[in-house]
């Protein structure tokens, strides 16, 4: 009898103990940590990774440490194909993209990287939002979150000797991004056969002198010191690089809703700093880089003349027909386009009057 009692009570005693201590455990189990392990070319100390990681810090800090970033900066986990892969196969879950590799995600987005299709930032802002819901749905519909936007800024040609005409170019040995779709379809349009490289192998080859040319925007030339190895600048930008910040859709949708809100609200708004800080240091990466001794060369006429429309022209039919872009996207590309311009030549008349 008192055995029996005396393990009754401790039965007892342990179920009063176990309800005691339920609710301190639910907290526990509630306040999960996810990692978002992500990825960019940039290097480290540049203005994108810091202010990804400002951004980093963000979500931590409002997340009270429940949703937290590994950023791999420099190319660490490889070129951009590379880090697709990656978050495919789960080894990774998201990364900030130039154009080449936003074209694996969704590459109807990279209509906005025709050659020589805009003329100033306010063209560039016009049709993007014009476009941006389909670009938002395109990346949903192929397993990816778009966070954030962001750009690369107005990519010009960098030099060993300078170049001022499209028989200058024909010249050069020119690197184009290996396997990128949208560099093979300007150089064909541009009657150029340039040297197909990985963008990680890039300073190395401007080195040995298998390449005396590259594209990029000043901020990246800066960040990837290839401004080292070259002189001259053409003043004529061949397209606007496009750049977003991107999540697996699957590690979105695994996220508690508080978490996705934060996440998005909060890459839509580092998205939209980096737009901004780009723009601003591609500018003042011109004058450093006068300021370094590189030379700034005006192009002829044929780079500045209808031969370009036709470049554009020749390279959009090529997207069009191997399905890289459909034929729709341009055409409603180029009515936003059309309309903008419309509107702002309506406006400089009314002015005049």
């Amino acid at each position: 009898m008192n055995g029996n009692g005396t393990s009754r009570a401790g039965k007892l005693l342990i179920g009063l103990l176990l309800c005691l201590l339920a609710p301190f455990s639910l907290p526990l189990q509630a306040e999960r940590i996810y990692t978002l392990k992500f990825a960019t070319l940039a290097p480290a100390g540049t203005t994108w990774v810091n202010m990804l990681q400002d951004w980093a810090d963000e979500v931590r800090k409002e997340s009270r440490g429940r949703l937290l970033f590994r950023i791999y900066p420099g190319g660490v986990q490889g070129d951009e194909p590379d880090v697709l892969k990656k978050i495919r196969f789960g080894q990774l879950q998201g990364g900030a993209f130039t154009g080449y590799g936003i074209g694996q995600i969704y590459s109807p987005t990279r209509v906005l990287e025709l050659p020589f299709l805009f003329n100033n930032i306010e063209e560039i802002d016009y049709v993007r939002g014009q476009f941006m819901p389909d670009i938002e749905q395109g990346y949903r519909d192929n397993g990816y979150e778009l966070l954030g936007w962001m750009e690369v800024g107005f990519v010009y040609f960098f030099s060993k000797t300078p170049i001022q005409s499209l028989d200058d170019l024909k010249d050069r040995r020119i690197w184009n991004w290996q396997g990128d779709p949208m560099g093979k379809a300007f150089f064909d349009a541009s009657g150029l056969s340039p040297v197909p490289l990985s963008i990680i192998d890039v300073y190395t080859s401007l080195s040995t002198g298998l390449i005396d040319t590259v594209y990029a925007p000043p901020l990246g030339a800066i960040a990837m010191q290839w401004f080292t190895k070259t002189r001259y600048i053409t003043d004529i930008p061949m397209a606007n690089g496009i750049g977003s910040l991107v999540v697996s859709r699957r590690f979105y949708q695994n996220l508690p809703q508080d978490l996705q809100k934060l996440l998005k609200r909060t890459g839509t708004a580092t998205g939209e700093r980096l737009v901004a800080a780009t723009r601003r240091d591609n500018v003042e990466g011109l004058e450093i880089l006068q300021q370094r001794g590189m030379q700034i060369v005006k192009g002829d006429e044929d780079l500045e003349s209808g031969e370009v429309e036709n470049i554009r022209i020749r390279a959009g039919e090529s997207l069009m027909k191997n399905g890289y872009i459909p034929k729709n996207v341009i055409d409603k590309v180029n009515s936003w386009l059309a309309d903008y311009r419309a509107g702002m030549s309506k406006d400089s008349i009314d002015v005049a009057k």
